[in-house]
This record gives C-alpha cells, sequence and structure tokens, in this order.
C-alpha cells in the first residue's frame, strides 16, 4: 500500500536510536501513524514539530502492519508561536485531543480543515475565545454536541438577560456569550468559566464514557492560561 498526502503532525515518539513512531491527521486518510527513519537527523528533526504541517508519502506492505513515512515540510505554523508559552501549550494539547479522540485511518476532510482554520484562530488577539468555540466544533464533528441553546433557560435580571440551566433545584449561570455565540466577548473572567465549562463536558461527557484518561497537556495548559 503506497499513497500521498498531506498532513498535521500529531504526536512523535522515539523508535529506536534514529527513528521514532510518529502520527498525522490528514487531508485524505484521517489519523495514520508510522515510523520515520532518520528522525533524530539534524535534516528532519529541527522542523518535526507537533502541529507542522506535512507532504507525506506512506508505504506498508498491508494495513495490519505498521507502514513507514517519507517526509518534507509543507507549511511551517508552530515556530511563530515560540515566544508565547500559552499558545504552545494550546497547540500541544489540541493536537493531543485530536490524537485521542479521532478514529485511525477514517478520514474526515471537516476536522482537517478545522486544524487549518485553529492555526488561524491563533494569530487573532480573542484567540482564547475562539478556542472555546472551536473546540465545540470539533467536539461536534466527533458525536457530542453541547446543544446550549437546547439546554439553558432565559431570564432578565440586573438589565441584562442571563443564561442558566436547573440542577437539583439550584441554577447554574452558563456565560452568554456561549450561548449567543458571542467570540468578541472581553470579560476574562466570563471567558475562563466558559473553558472551564468546555473543560468539564469534554471530561464528563466524552473522556470518562469512553475510558480515556484526563491528558497532562490539557490540565497544564489550563494552569498555564491562568496566569
Amino acid at each position: 500500500m503506497f499513497w500521498d498526502d498531506k498532513g498535521y503532525l500529531l504526536s512523535k515518539n522515539r523508535y529506536g536510536e534514529n527513528s521514532a513512531i510518529i502520527e498525522f491527521y490528514t487531508i485524505s486518510h484521517g489519523k495514520v501513524s508510522g515510523i520515520l527513519y532518520g528522525a533524530t537527523s539534524k535534516k528532519i528533526k529541527n522542523y518535526l514539530l507537533i502541529g507542522n504541517k506535512f507532504h507525506i508519502s506512506f508505504k506498508s506492505k498491508n494495513e495490519n502492519q505498521l507502514g513507514y513515512f517519507k517526509i518534507e515540510i509543507d507549511e511551517i505554523t508552530t515556530p511563530f508561536f515560540f515566544e508565547n508559552q500559552k499558545k504552545l501549550s494550546c497547540i500541544v494539547t489540541t493536537m493531543n485531543l485530536i490524537k485521542i479522540l479521532t478514529v485511525e485511518n477514517q478520514s474526515n476532510t471537516e476536522i482537517f480543515n478545522l486544524i487549518n482554520t485553529f492555526f488561524k484562530n491563533l494569530k487573532n488577539d480573542n484567540w482564547i475565545n475562539e478556542l472555546i468555540f472551536w473546540e465545540l466544533n470539533f467536539f461536534k464533528l466527533i458525536g457530542y454536541d453541547l446543544e446550549l441553546n437546547n439546554l439553558v433557560n432565559k431570564e432578565f435580571k440586573n438589565g441584562i438577560y442571563q443564561y442558566y440551566v436547573s440542577n437539583s433545584n439550584e441554577k447554574k449561570y452558563i456565560p452568554a456569550f456561549l450561548v449567543e455565540n458571542n467570540k468578541s466577548e472581553k470579560n476574562l473572567s466570563q471567558i475562563f468559566y466558559g473553558l472551564k465549562l468546555v473543560t468539564d463536558f469534554l471530561d464528563k461527557s466524552i473522556l470518562k464514557p469512553n475510558n480515556i484518561s484526563y491528558p497532562k497537556s490539557r490540565m497544564d495548559f489550563l494552569n498555564i492560561i491562568k496566569n
């Protein structure tokens, strides 16, 4: 089996002295893994960064055997954010989410295009807002739609409309920007609360039901964002 494609690097793990097992999310083949020989060479390791986009040639003897890659850089994405620890951490946790929540060898061009959008959003000032809505779109694509509009109640209080869900005779308020799809929200406390709600949804509705451990990269990202 042999094919060419383009894909974003999701993960890399050393394999022997000079090689690595790497994983991409590609346009036509979805998530794929294989061996990259010479991964520790100076020619390759400098651009073999999580999130970078590559031209990929893949070859294997059969579908049940781990194949190997030959790669060329297509687009440098991650190095643009080397001086921003928050955005670097965001790249790592987002690529890891795609790795753990997508199916091997199952193409989904919408997810691939969503990765393109993710890197465009990182260049915006309101990138955290964009990330929250990006994650909700990603979860929906893999079959987990939060459907906030169907869950919340609305009330007029203190001169503004507020949204809430009722649980055990208690009201849990939801940031209005989440319900109203307002990506220009500037209130940091509301933004971080929105991110927490999406994280809780990820943990309780996606990770735990599928027996997936909570990713350390996600925890690291949330800790960095708070500072």
